[in-house]
């Protein structure tokens, strides 16, 4: 059963546990609230009592000053178990954010393709932040909502049984309508939530698209789409408010109704002589006490819900399941004993009649795959897009797991193997590299951390890189923008080399590293490769073959079936040779 949205969801108390110093704080100084409240009360009923009496203020200065500490206690208890809330909000709200982005990882970018990126990005940080209102304020004003209420329902009883005995019959009153009030509100927070994760999402995709939406002519349209999603967010944010104005409206007057109730009838009773002037006076101050936090409690539930349906969010994704090997796969990684690390600078990689399926698509990406990889080999992947080249980069780099067949290194079933052990023999430049808003030198060691600026360097200038990045304001310490805007097309591909380079990984998978760029450019990055190749095994895939392109082996994808497409070429992999523009392609 979905916990989407539950004022207390059961995994949201368990990534508490980090917390669990910070909440028994609030549970304590909750506790030492409730005394100093009943201490309150009483001190200064006494006090109001004496005076009516004509009792001398130094007959009554004990009591005055107890009555000041228990006032400066009361205000500690509160400051302390709110500042104590927050710091388990915080603590949860890290332990979520991690698990998140470790969980999207392990997901991989087959799943994430299929996500509103957006709509994640926004869950990961506004939207858990709105934890710190479950936390700091609604969760310590149910425990005061229990502890008080009853403390002072046995307090009035033992005073004055029929007061205690209306405060009993009317206190259910206020968790009830704020119950109600709260059934009619959920959906509408859950709606301005949505919205709002929308809003984020859209505003971020057009923020990255910005460029061809201008080239386009199409920026005035998604301004108009964002003007009318923040619209409607306006609207939802409004009616929410409204709600929670008018519910807090009713439970003023569902407490003071009470309130009144019970200062009638104590009233009367004091005038007929029923009951002495101080216990009326200690039934009176207590009486509001009963009711307050429970006004409280239902007055934060609004601001508690956008958390709570946010954290329902956070734990769908985290209930998606990673790719799962295949059957074949489990069977065969199942008779095997625990594998030694394989070296794939002398074991072979083998793809044995692999498919892969995606979830929701009718065809299979991949199907009936056999090839084997040897060290040492230089493989052209070819095939128009769509064909499948891709996908089979994905299954070498664990993003996606085959459904049927099997994948094997040096005799050891892929699924025996861990990920990251796995994935430190690999180097993958993508067709489109990402850079981060971190220095030069940062980005090159993304691969590498804790390489030292020599190696750095060398990397940077095997990948043909090291000229333009002297030539920057700070050379290998300018702080690049996000993405590498700021960069050519075909700088921010070297930097991708440079990556491999440094890595220095036995397999290295070049998805189209000459897409979208120009012919000079596509040269450079060619006899980039050209080096990066020597003593390494290297799958680069195009979207066609070139008789200027030699390499050992060229394997063509169609419709996600394999086969040879050329002989193999005793030259190895010229790949700055001849004429480069069979690779400038885009997709």
């Amino acid at each position: 059963m979905s916990t989407k949205g539950r004022v207390f969801d059961p995994r949201l108390l368990e990534n508490a546990r980090g917390a669990r110093c910070c909440l028994a704080v609030t549970v304590g100084l909750g506790l030492a609230t409730t005394a100093l409240v009943l201490a309150q009360s009483g001190l200064l009923a006494h006090v109001l009592a004496g005076a009516a009496r004509g009792t001398g203020a130094g007959a009554l200065a004990g009591t005055l000053i107890a009555l000041l500490c228990v006032l400066l206690g009361r205000a500690a208890a509160a400051y302390g178990g709110e500042a104590a809330a927050m710091r388990a909000a915080a603590i949860v709200k890290s332990r979520l954010r991690r698990r998140l982005a470790e969980h999207t990882l392990a997901l991989g970018p087959s799943w994430l393709a299929g996500q509103k990126r957006g709509e994640i990005t926004t869950l990961a940080t506004r939207g858990l932040d709105a934890l710190d209102d479950y936390f700091a304020r609604y969760v310590p004003q149910v425990l005061l909502g229990f502890l008080i209420p009853l403390a002072v329902l046995v307090r009035v009883t033992a005073a004055d049984w029929v007061s205690g005995l209306i405060i009993g019959v009317t206190l259910p009153l206020i968790p009830l309508f704020a119950a109600l009030v709260g059934m009619y509100s959920k959906d509408r927070t859950r709606r301005q939530w949505q919205l709002l994760a929308g809003l984020g999402g859209h505003f971020l995709d057009v923020v990255e698209g910005l460029p061809t939406l201008k080239v386009f002519g199409r920026a005035r349209a998604q301004a108009e789409i964002i003007r009318t999603v923040s619209s409607q967010h306006r609207s939802a944010t409004m009616t929410t408010l409204r709600i929670a104005f008018l519910s807090a409206l009713v439970l003023e007057l569902a407490a003071a109704l009470a309130t009144a109730l019970v200062a009638v009838e104590i009233g009367l009773r004091l005038l007929g002589g029923h009951v002495g002037y101080e216990t009326a006076l200690l039934v009176l101050l207590l009486t509001p006490e009963a009711y307050l936090p429970l006004r409280n409690a239902g007055a934060q539930f609004h601001a508690s819900v956008e958390g709570t349906v946010a954290a329902g969010h956070a734990f769908e994704i985290l209930d998606c399941k990673p790719p799962a090997p295949g059957p074949a796969r489990v069977r065969a990684a199942g008779r095997e004993p625990a594998p030694a690390k394989p070296n794939l600078r002398r074991d072979p990689v083998v793809l044995t009649d692999v498919e892969l399926s995606y979830p929701g698509r009718a065809a299979p990406a991949l199907t009936g795959v056999s090839v084997t990889i040897r060290p040492g080999d230089r493989i052209l992947l070819i095939g128009p897009s769509g064909a499948g080249k891709s996908s089979l980069f994905g299954l070498l780099l664990r993003f996606a797991e085959p459904t049927a067949g099997r994948i094997t290194a040096g005799d050891t079933d892929l699924a025996a193997i861990p990920v990251t052990r796995w994935r430190r023999q690999l180097a993958w430049v993508p067709q489109r590299p990402y850079l981060f808003a971190a220095s030069v030198a940062d980005n090159i060691a993304l691969g590498a951390p804790g390489a030292t600026p020599a190696a750095i360097r060398e990397a940077a200038r095997l990948a043909g890189a090291d000229d333009f990045i002297m030539a920057l304001p700070f050379r290998y310490d300018t702080t690049l923008t996000e993405g590498g805007d700021t960069l050519s097309a075909g700088q921010r591909q070297r930097l991708a080399l440079a990556r491999a380079f440094l890595r220095d990984a036995p397999l290295v998978l070049l998805d189209e590293p000459t897409a979208h760029l120009d012919t000079v450019s596509a040269r450079q990055i060619l006899a980039a490769i050209e080096s990066l190749a020597a003593r390494r095994t290297v799958l680069l895939a195009s979207h066609r073959a070139h008789p200027g392109i030699g390499a050992t082996k060229t394997i063509e994808l169609d419709h996600g079936r394999l086969r040879p497409a050329g002989p193999v070429l005793p030259s190895g992999l010229a790949l700055g040779a001849g004429d480069p523009a069979g690779l400038v392609v885009g997709q």
